[in-house]
């Protein structure tokens, strides 16, 4: 290739930002044929697109966002809900890192809401909702009968749930299948020949709490198994209640023989705990733990752990939403992911 027929991209100097002027300049297109073609218009030819896109990329351009709204009444912003309090091992940076592979690909750009589960979880969706500050939401922690659900269906702002709810009202949503967890952890401790089972569930006001609740009771009933109390403890209480709570009950007179963590977090307070109390994990009580990520194995080998994919929970929230944005029917937009035990998982 002739060196006169390669593109020459001057570098860029000082902290002027490029617009489409530039690009108009250093093609020698016009600025409406420039932004048509960054907009994949039909009517562009395809030689002129991949021209302006490699100027556009060689220069750094990005759209200014306030000129798109002014345009299209959009924002080109997905804003994702997370309380700040979420799982502290890998919850919020996988759930981010799926959702940003599929804005990638798109002219959306991820923003995090954060906020304090104590406080009013609808004041970030209010003002989302208020401030047209978002095309789009991602919420967690969902509840059976969701004030944030029903706030943004009636205002008919698109929008995912990482959960279900149980409200008669059709949305989007991506959840992972706790009850099939919580079955599937009781038949493995009672194939290690534990029957007396504890379960560290999550806070009963959130949807996942009775899915994990379902399985867990079915799964006693089915493997001859009886439940040890674990009072009013959830996966929400501080590592260190959770560490000083586990040492009591393996303190009492009769303390179970297996356990189960919906969290890998608190998986770790609870080994600490039973240690603390003069068991051995492996040997007279045996775990079994969720985890977002891979984990728990490499600080104790003999817990038995599940991996729930937080990162294609991301992804497929991510896709949700943009569909949703695009007008696609809510029952098409729902997805449940499986169980799937760890590699690195003893095996029995």
């Amino acid at each position: 290739m002739d060196d006169s027929s390669i593109l020459k991209i001057p570098e860029r100097t000082g902290s002027a930002r490029p617009t489409l002027k530039t690009i108009a300049y250093m093609t020698g297109l016009g600025i409406t044929t420039v932004s048509r073609a960054l907009k994949d218009a039909p009517d562009i030819g395809a030689d002129t697109k991949e021209r302006v896109r490699l100027v556009a990329a060689q220069l750094g351009y990005q759209p200014n966002r306030a000129g798109v709204r002014l345009r299209t009444g959009k924002t080109n912003v997905i804003a994702l809900v997370l309380s700040i309090e979420e799982e502290l091992m890998g919850f919020t940076s996988q759930m981010m890192f799926g959702i940003s592979e599929v804005l990638a690909g798109t002219q959306y750009h991820l923003v995090l809401t954060p906020h304090a589960h104590q406080k009013d979880p609808m004041a970030p969706v209010r003002y989302i909702l208020d401030t047209g500050s978002a095309d789009g939401v991602i919420i967690s922690r969902t509840l059976p009968d969701d004030p944030r659900v029903a706030l943004m269906t009636e205002r008919n702002f698109p929008f995912a749930t990482h959960g279900r709810t149980d409200m008669g009202v059709c949305h989007p949503f991506h959840d992972f299948d706790n009850e099939s967890f919580a079955y599937q952890a009781v038949e493995k401790l009672a194939s290690r020949g534990r029957r007396r089972i504890a379960l560290l569930a999550p806070p009963a006001k959130l949807s996942y709490y009775l899915h994990t609740r379902i399985g867990f009771e079915r799964g006693l009933k089915a493997f001859g198994a009886t439940e040890v109390a674990m009072g009013r403890l959830t996966s929400e209480a501080s590592l260190d209640t959770i560490r000083t709570h586990m040492q009591g009950l393996m303190s009492s007179a009769e303390p179970p023989d297996g356990i189960i963590s919906i969290s890998g977090s608190s998986a770790i307070a609870l080994v600490a705990g039973l240690e603390a109390a003069g068991a051995r994990l492996g040997d007279s009580i045996d775990m079994v733990s969720k985890q977002s990520a891979e984990f728990l194995n490499w600080i104790r080998p003999e817990i038995h752990a599940i991996n729930e994919d937080v990162r294609q929970a991301g992804r497929e929230l991510a896709k949700a939403v943009i569909a949703r944005i695009d007008g696609v029917a809510p029952e098409l937009l729902q997805s449940v992911s499986k169980p799937v035990w760890s590699d690195m998982t003893p095996k029995d």
